[in-house]
C-alpha cells in the first residue's frame, strides 16, 4: 500500500489539492516546491530555485513552471494549470488520476486513451531539477510540447513585464540556455532526446498566487515564456527534461536520473519519513554544511534554529557524530557576533550548553567534548557579564535582565508595525533557566577537566549560587503553582506560556520537586495538545487559536496560541524523568498524531506550527527543521525507554 498517495477525486478538487505541497531539496541549497497538481500558489513556489551569491545572497527562482501539452488526433490538451484572478486556465489538473510520493513525487495523467506519468527529482550534487516523462499507454503517436515559464528573481519578490530582459537564446547540446538578467547563472534547459526548440518569446501577465492573495500580500506577477520544446512520442517512450545552472551531456540524462532515483529510499515507516526530512533540511553549499530552518522561506544557518534542531537531525536521525560536529563548528565560526557580542534572541547562545549535553549523553567522551568546545562555552558565559552586552544585563541577584526599546529579546519575536507582539522585557524564565544550566555545566566541566581552583570557576560559582537562590522565588507564583513567563518592574506576569518548561527540563535542580510537578501539570492542562505545546493558554484574553487571516492576524497568533512541535521533545523528556515507563503510551499518542497530517500542507513533511484550536491544522513553513528534529528525539526517547530497566 502506498504511504503518500492521493486519488483522483482529491486531486481534481482544487480547494483540497492546492493546499498540499511537494518539496524537493538537495545539499547545494536548491529546491523544487509546488502544489501536488503543479499549480504554484506562493511566491516561493517553482521548479528550480537556487542560491545566488550576488544580489546580497539568498535563494532565487529561475524556472517557475513547465506546462505540458499533448496533441492527440489534431486536438490539443494542456496539462498545465495557472491562476489568473481566481480563474484557472488551463485546467490540466482535471486529467490527473494519481499522485504518489513514496519515492519521488509522481503525477499520472489520463487523456482519453493516453496514460502519462511525470516524476520529479533533484540532483543531489548540483543545482538541477530533472523531470522524467513516461508514456505508459497510447494507441498511437502523440505530439508532446513543453512550455517553460521563467522568473529569474528572489523567492521573496515578484517580477513584472519589463524591457531589461536579455532575450538572447543560446543553443546548448540538447536544448537552450537563457540568462534573463546580469549577475544570474545560466538556466540550461535540456532533454535526453531530440526535441527542437521553437523560439517564440511572450509574457504571461497577471499570474496570481492564491496563498499570497489570501494573506493580503502582493500576489501577481508576469512570467516570461521564451518558446516551446516539441517531440513525438508513443507508448513505452520515456525522456528526461533537465533544468540546471550547468550545461550537461543530454546523453547522460536518463542514466543520471535513474542513478539518483535508485538512491532514494522507498518510505514505508514513520522513521524513514523522518530521516528523509532530516536529509532534506541539511545543506552543504560551497563546502559548508549547515541546517536550513525550513522550506521554503526560512533561512539557512540560523543560530537558534540550528541549535534546537542539530541533535535531532544528526544524532537521533542517523547517529552521525562527525556531521553533528561539522555543522556545530560551522555555526560557531559564522555566529561569532551573536554568540559573544549581541543578539536579539538572548537565550540562543546559552543553548549551546544543551546541544553539548545532548551530544555527551548520546555519544559519551565528555572529556573530548569539553576540550573542543569548553572555551567557546566559557566565552559565551563571559559575554553575559556586566557591561558586555547592550541587550541584557547581569543583575546583583545573579539573574539576567533583558530589555531594549521596542525589541523582542527572545525566540518569541513577531512584530506588528514595528512593535513586538511579545516583548517580554525583564527577567525571562527560559533565559534564566538556560543561564543556570550553562553556569552549572561549565563550572562542573572546568572543575573536572581543568581545576576547581581555576579563575573561571572562582568567578562564576558565586553567580551560579545566586541564580539558584533567587530563581524560584522570583518566578514562582505561589497562588497558582506555575512560573511567571517574565518579571518586569511591575512584577510577575500571570500569562501561562511554555517557556517555564525549560526550568524543569535542564538537568540541574533549579526548582523544588513539588513546583516541578505543578509546572508540568499546568502545561499538561493548559498548553498540551495533540499537535505540540501551545505558546499561550486559551484562558488568556490575547489567545489566538487559529493561524489565519491577514499578516497582522497571523502575527498575533504566531506566539499567542499556535502550537510548536519543537516543545514536545523537552516535554516528553521531562515526563519520562518524572514518571518513568508509565508515560510511554501517552508519549506514543502525542507523537503519532503528526503522522496523520503528512498528507496535509507539505506532503510527507512536518510543519512549523499548528493551530492552537482543534482540529489543529498545520501552518507556516511546510518542512520545519525544529519540528522534524523534535519528532526524531521523541522517537529516540520512546525507543530507549521501552528497553530501559527502571
Amino acid at each position: 500500500m502506498a504511504f503518500l498517495k492521493f486519488n483522483k477525486s482529491e486531486l481534481v478538487n482544487l480547494s483540497y489539492s492546492l493546499k498540499r505541497e511537494i518539496i524537493l531539496a538537495n545539499r547545494t541549497g536548491a529546491y523544487c516546491n509546488t502544489s501536488i497538481v503543479s499549480c504554484n500558489t506562493r511566491r516561493y513556489h517553482g521548479l528550480l530555485a537556487v542560491p545566488v551569491d550576488g544580489f546580497g545572497g539568498g535563494v532565487h527562482l529561475l524556472l517557475s513552471s513547465l506546462d505540458e501539452s499533448l496533441t492527440i488526433a489534431g486536438h490539443q490538451f494542456n496539462l498545465g494549470i495557472h491562476n489568473y484572478d481566481n480563474v484557472y486556465e488551463p485546467r490540466g489538473h482535471k486529467y490527473i488520476v494519481d499522485f504518489n510520493a513514496d519515492v519521488a513525487p509522481t503525477i499520472t495523467y489520463k487523456v482519453g486513451d493516453v496514460l502519462l506519468s511525470k516524476t520529479y527529482i533533484m540532483s543531489q550534487e548540483t543545482d538541477q531539477v530533472m523531470i522524467k516523462y513516461q508514456v505508459l499507454e497510447s494507441p498511437s503517436k502523440i505530439l508532446f510540447t513543453l512550455k517553460p515559464f521563467l522568473a529569474f528573481r528572489s523567492v521573496n519578490a515578484l517580477t513584472r513585464k519589463n524591457g531589461d530582459v536579455d532575450t538572447r537564446c543560446h543553443q546548448v547540446d540538447g536544448g537552450v540556455s537563457f540568462r534573463m538578467y546580469p549577475g544570474y547563472p545560466d538556466l540550461n534547459m535540456q532533454l535526453s532526446c531530440e526535441a527542437p526548440f521553437k523560439y517564440q518569446p511572450y509574457w504571461y501577465d497577471g499570474i496570481t498566487y492564491s496563498d499570497e492573495y489570501r494573506r493580503g500580500f502582493d500576489c501577481k506577477e508576469d512570467l516570461w515564456v521564451p518558446g516551446t520544446f516539441s517531440l513525438e512520442v508513443k507508448a513505452g517512450d520515456s525522456f528526461v527534461f533537465s533544468a540546471s545552472v550547468d550545461e550537461i551531456d543530454p546523453k547522460q540524462l536518463k542514466r543520471k536520473f535513474n542513478s539518483q532515483y535508485s538512491k532514494l529510499d522507498h518510505v514505508t515507516t514513520n522513521h524513514e519519513l523522518l530521516v528523509r526530512n532530516a536529509e532534506l533540511l541539511k545543506c552543504n553549499r560551497n563546502g559548508k554544511l549547515q541546517i536550513n530552518a525550513g522550506f521554503s522561506w526560512l533561512y539557512t544557518g540560523l543560530l537558534r534554529e540550528t541549535l534546537v534542531s542539530l541533535p535531532g537531525l544528526t544524532l537521533f536521525a542517523t547517529g552521525d557524530c562527525s556531521e553533528f560536529e561539522e555543522i556545530l563548528d560551522n555555526l560557531i565560526a559564522d555566529e561569532q557576533e551573536r554568540l559573544f557580542h549581541r543578539t536579539t534572541q538572548v537565550e540562543a547562545p546559552l543553548r549551546v550548553t544543551d546541544v553539548l549535553q545532548q551530544y555527551i549523553a548520546f555519544a559519551g567522551d565528555e572529556a573530548r567534548v569539553w576540550k573542543k568546545y569548553g572555551e567557546t562555552l566559557k566565552g559565551i558565559i563571559e559575554s553575559y557579564g556586566p557591561g558586555r552586552r547592550n541587550e541584557i544585563t547581569l543583575h546583583p541577584n545573579g539573574l539576567l535582565w533583558a530589555q531594549m526599546y521596542r525589541t523582542a529579546l527572545s525566540w518569541m519575536n513577531a512584530y506588528i508595525d514595528g512593535n513586538p507582539v511579545t516583548e517580554r522585557a525583564g527577567y525571562q524564565v527560559d533565559t534564566n533557566a538556560w543561564w543556570y544550566n550553562a553556569l552549572c555545566f561549565a563550572i562542573e566541566m572546568e572543575s573536572k577537566y581543568e581545576s576547581p581552583e581555576s579563575e573561571f570557576v572562582q568567578k562564576w560559582t558565586p553567580v551560579r549560587d545566586l541564580v539558584k537562590a533567587n530563581f524560584q522565588k522570583t518566578f514562582l507564583i505561589p497562588s497558582t503553582g506555575y512560573l511567571s513567563d517574565y518579571v518586569d518592574n511591575a512584577g510577575q506576569k500571570f500569562e501561562v506560556r511554555p517557556n517555564m518548561l525549560f526550568a524543569v527540563y535542564i538537568p540541574y535542580q533549579l526548582l523544588d520537586d513539588e513546583v516541578k510537578l505543578s509546572v508540568m501539570r499546568t502545561i499538561k492542562y493548559e498548553l498540551l495538545t495533540k499537535r505540540g505545546i501551545r505558546t499561550l493558554s486559551p484562558r488568556n484574553i490575547a489567545y489566538k487559536g487559529v493561524y489565519e487571516g491577514s499578516q497582522m492576524e497571523r502575527d498575533l497568533a504566531y506566539h499567542q496560541g499556535c502550537t510548536r512541535t519543537e516543545l514536545l521533545a523537552p516535554y516528553i523528556e521531562c515526563r519520562f524523568r518524572m514518571s518513568g515507563p508509565s508515560c510511554l503510551k501517552r508519549a506514543e499518542f502525542l507523537v503519532e498524531g503528526f503522522y496523520e497530517d503528512i498528507s496535509k500542507h507539505g506532503v510527507g513533511c512536518f510543519s512549523e506550527l499548528y493551530d492552537g484550536d482543534p482540529p489543529h491544522e498545520p501552518h507556516g513553513a511546510i518542512s520545519s527543521a525544529c519540528a522534524t528534529a523534535s519528532l526524531l528525539k521523541c522517537e529516540y526517547l520512546i525507543n530507549i525507554n521501552k528497553t530501559r530497566r527502571w
